[in-house]
């Protein structure tokens, strides 16, 4: 059996999908909360929710330019979401989650542009 880079790359945009999907919408009192212990203003939390679904959502298309604007705004967002987590000085283990979606959004990226 070889490695399919492509079907890897496929189960990683799927993953990204179903995380987002899972926590913004499945467990979105969790991320109010989340939000709300970091002071952060609601309109920011939905401008966050509605740009991880878009770009989530973008990764499904086969348009390589549209890939790579959803990796890009999924790693800029979790950039974002580690850099609040430092801030706030959270466990690492609440960082997992936020390091593990950069790192997915960060292999779509280098394989979509190379």
């Amino acid at each position: 059996m070889t490695f399919n880079i492509d079907v890897a790359i496929e189960a990683l945009k799927i993953i990204a999908a179903v995380s987002v999907y899972f926590v913004w919408v499945v467990r979105y009192d969790n991320i109010k909360k989340e939000f709300k212990s970091y002071e952060l203003p609601k309109m920011f939390r939905d401008l966050v929710g509605i740009l991880k679904i878009s770009f989530t959502v973008m990764l499904q298309f086969e348009d390589n330019n549209l890939v790579t604007i959803g990796s890009l705004g999924i790693v800029v967002l979790m950039l974002g979401a580690v850099a609040t987590h430092l801030r706030m000085k959270n466990p690492v283990r609440d960082m997992l989650p936020a390091i593990t979606m950069l790192s997915i959004g960060l292999v779509i990226l280098i394989y979509t542009i190379s």
